[in-house]
């Protein structure tokens, strides 16, 4: 079933959109959760709340890409799951050490000059995607937004894990000179 007619049993509150989105996208929210979380229980239950928050959320939002919706509710309920876990001293997703490397680069904080400047960050950054060739975006991409590891990422796109760190230790160095050159404190 293509996305638009997904997204119209939603609106229309029909319950096939639950059957239908999970028969399209499950493997890929499954694989997004199991990323950041290692647990396939806990994964599950993150795909299955994606379906919740996606029935809770349409209408009135009308998602343009579905998969992008998807995988966005996806990731945001997997890293929430994810605190919640490490917290009580679990967990053992990518996430730690993902969120390591590039912990530098970001900071937490919960102040309205905040929210500013991490929206002028967001920019920022997506101006440095936006630069890279394709292939080293996707790299990018695959490690801090979908949480691939670096052998999944290696035999992805045919390189040697090594080559992979590498590439995205240079990536994170350009990252991090980008953002200093547009007076980000890092």
């Amino acid at each position: 079933m293509d996305d638009a007619k997904i997204v119209q049993l939603y609106w229309d509150r029909d319950e096939r959109a639950i059957p239908a989105t999970s028969d399209k996208y499950g493997n890929y929210c499954a694989s997004i959760a199991r990323n950041i979380l290692g647990s396939d229980e806990d994964a599950e239950e993150c795909v299955n709340d994606t379906y919740l928050s996606a029935w809770n959320s349409m209408p009135p939002h009308r998602p343009r890409v579905l998969s992008v919706f998807l995988g966005k509710l996806t990731r945001n309920l997997s890293l929430n799951r994810y605190k919640y876990n490490t917290a009580l001293k679990r967990g053992s997703g990518q996430a730690a050490f993902v969120l390591d490397e590039i912990a530098e680069l970001v900071s937490d904080t919960d102040s309205v000059e905040s929210e500013i400047g991490r929206r002028e960050l967001v920019a920022a950054i997506d101006a440095f995607l936006g630069a890279l060739p394709a292939d080293k975006r996707r790299i990018f991409v695959c490690r801090y937004w979908y949480f691939d590891t670096i052998p999944e990422i290696a035999a992805r796109f045919g390189m040697t894990g090594n080559h992979v760190s590498v590439t995205l230790s240079r990536l994170r160095l350009k990252l991090r000179k980008h953002l200093s050159e547009r007076g980000f404190e890092l």
